[in-house]
C-alpha cells in the first residue's frame, strides 16, 4: 500500500529491524508518527509474548496507541532513565545525523525523550532522506508570541506559516497548548547554527532541528533495511 512519504512495507521493515534492538527490562522512548506506530505495534507484539518493557509516550496518539498494543506506559518523571528511544523523522541528513521533526506536532516533548534516551534509533523510508536539510522547520511557539517568533524567523531569513488543523476551523494545538510556525528557510547546510538561533528566540517553546542526537538511522527499502550508525 502506498502511502505518503513511502510505504506501509518500507516503514514497517525500519520500524521491525529497530525494534530488534530492545531488551527485556528496557523503558523504551516511543515516538510519534506513522512509522513509530509501527514500531509500538512490534514491540506490542513481543510484550504480548513476555517481553518485559515500560514505554513513554511522547505524545497522547503514542500513548493510546501503546495502551492498545499492551505496552506498560510510565511518565519521564517517573523513569529513572530511557534505555533507547525509536522516533521516526520528517527528513534525515545520513552525513550527520541532523534531522527535521515535528509533522505530527509531537517534537517538543519527542526531543526531551530522544535526548534523555542512552540510544536513540531514527526510523523512516527512503523519502526521508537527504543530502541537506530543506523541510521547513515547526517551531511550537507559545499563543501570544506567535507575530513575535514569525518576526524573528523572518530576520533569520525564513517565512512562518501558522499552522491550521485538517479537520476543524482554527490552527494545530499541541499537547502542551501552544501553536505551531511551520517555517521554511529553503536548504540548511548549518542546521546546528540554525537550531542555536531558534532556540534563542522569545516564545519559541521548542524547534524541530535535531541536531546531534540521533545515534542511528534504520531505512526501510523494497527489500530489506538500510542502517546507518552515527
Amino acid at each position: 500500500m502506498k502511502t505518503t512519504g513511502g510505504t506501509d512495507a518500507q516503514k514497517r521493515r525500519a520500524a521491525a529491524a529497530a525494534v530488534e534492538a530492545v531488551e527485556d527490562g528496557a523503558v523504551v522512548g516511543l515516538g510519534t508518527g506513522s512509522t513509530t506506530a509501527f514500531a509500538i505495534r512490534a514491540i506490542g507484539d513481543r510484550v504480548a509474548d513476555g517481553l518485559d518493557v515500560r514505554g513513554v509516550p511522547t505524545s497522547f496518539a503514542a500513548r493510546e496507541l501503546a495502551r492498545e498494543c499492551g505496552i506498560p506506559v510510565v511518565d519521564l518523571d517517573e523513569a529513572d532513565a530511557v534505555d533507547l528511544a525509536i522516533d521516526g523523522a520528517d527528513q534525515v541528513a545520513l552525513a550527520d545525523g541532523a534531522l527535521v521533526k515535528g509533522g505530527g506536532a509531537a517534537h517538543a516533548r519527542e526531543k526531551v525523550v530522544d535526548a534523555f534516551a542512552d540510544r536513540f534509533l531514527v526510523v523512516a523510508d527512503p523519502s526521508k532522506i537527504a543530502e541537506t536539510l530543506s523541510h521547513a522547520v515547526p517551531v511550537e511557539v507559545l499563543p501570544s508570541a506567535r507575530t513575535t517568533v514569525a518576526a524573528g524567523v523572518s530576520d533569520l531569513g525564513g517565512e512562518a506559516t501558522l499552522r491550521r488543523a485538517e479537520r476543524k476551523d482554527g490552527p494545530v494545538v499541541t499537547d502542551n497548548g501552544n501553536l505551531v510556525l511551520d517555517c521554511e528557510f529553503g536548504a540548511i547546510p548549518n542546521p546546528e547554527s540554525l537550531a542555536t538561533d531558534l532556540a534563542s528566540l522569545p516564545g519559541a517553546v521548542e524547534h524541530g532541528l535535531f541536531v546531534g542526537l540521533a545515534d542511528a538511522v534504520y531505512v526501510g527499502t523494497d527489500d530489506g533495511v538500510e542502517v546507518t550508525e552515527l
